[in-house]
């Protein structure tokens, strides 16, 4: 079921909900009815939405993954910088190349860090432009619910209260 469709059960419950005795803002709507149609839409919300929340538990796995590469590109230069001290000619030139592979890896680690970083930036903006287009949609459909009743007689259409014990 789409969205859409959804809010227009929403419209229909709400227009045919019978008024409240002497009372010309207040309707009575089935409670249980509107919440099946609230967690249908939670169940149909835009693919985006639901990969935005994806992508934001697999940060920490990118992050880790690319905190894990940097200490084994470490691990590997500074075992290698090891094996290569014999004397101090190739212990210096040995030194000099493992604190440029450190840097190296730091600057690779940094990059991909960067780099998870931007992707997931990316897929948020997308999805927060989507959230707010949903978000402009249900204001205008409340709107619309709002001048209905105004130009069907003057009522207008309010939520039920929640029972007690719910």
């Amino acid at each position: 079921m789409v969205i859409d469709d959804i809010l227009d059960m929403m419209d229909e419950l709400l227009d045919n909900a019978a008024s409240v005795p002497f009372s010309v803002k207040k309707s009575i709507i089935d409670a249980d009815q509107m919440r099946d149609y609230i967690n249908e839409m939670r169940l149909n919300l835009p693919g985006e939405i639901k990969e935005a929340r994806l992508i934001v538990m697999d940060r920490q796995s990118i992050l880790t993954t690319a905190n894990k590469t940097a200490d084994d590109i470490i691990r590997r230069a500074e075992e290698r910088a090891k094996v290569i001290v014999s004397n101090d000619e190739i212990t210096k030139a040995a030194k000099a190349r493992a604190v440029d592979i450190i840097n190296q890896a730091q600057a690779k680690a940094k990059e991909l860090k960067n780099a998870a970083n931007k992707y997931i930036d990316d897929i948020l903006i997308r999805s927060e432009e989507c959230l707010q287009a949903n978000l402009a949609d249900v204001r205008k459909t409340r709107q619309a619910v709002r001048t209905i009743p105004a130009q069907n007689g003057g009522t207008q259409v309010t939520p039920a209260k929640k029972q007690q014990g719910n």
